[in-house]
């Protein structure tokens, strides 16, 4: 095998590899924000505060897999060598798990704290701002995955 050819192949595999973790991303995020959480409230038995005991532990799972695959992917476009068109979606992507790490996941978790002890806590805007935060990064997300797609299709 000649170095071009290696090349060629480690920029597919680095492209495929794009297009996979994108894809299970987005699949994870519609599963964890728009199917589990709202639904888990509707379950006999389970209490506001354990509902938010729960939620704490999925978004904050959630949360550190979003972290390793942003890493993941940023190693991937440096070594695929991604058309910049591509990065640009998938930088709102990342600009939002760092909004949510740093702000919001941690205000939420200190809210839900708070709840969980039984104080009242007044009503904020973190819970609608985290909740269109998930669908923006869920619309970019779709369509920076279609845009992997079609760049993989192209070498």
């Amino acid at each position: 095998m000649n170095l071009v050819s290696w090349g060629m192949q480690q920029k597919r595999a680095m492209r495929s590899l794009v297009v996979i973790i994108t894809f299970i991303w987005l699949g994870m995020v519609l599963g964890s924000s728009f199917l589990e959480a709202p639904l888990k409230f509707t379950a006999p038995n389970i209490t506001l505060p354990l509902g938010l005991g729960i939620g704490k532990i999925v978004f904050g799972a959630l949360n550190k897999v979003e972290i390793l695959f942003s890493i993941v992917l940023m190693v991937c476009f440096v070594i695929g060598k991604f058309p910049i068109g591509t990065n640009y979606l998938f930088i709102v992507v990342v600009l939002v798990v760092l909004l949510q790490t740093i702000w919001l996941i941690p205000a939420l978790n200190n809210r839900a704290d708070l709840i969980i002890s039984g104080e009242e806590v007044p009503k904020t805007y973190h819970h609608i701002t985290f909740v269109v935060l998930e669908f923006t990064k869920t619309i970019f997300l779709l369509f920076a995955g279609i845009r992997f797609l079609r760049s993989w299709k192209r070498i």
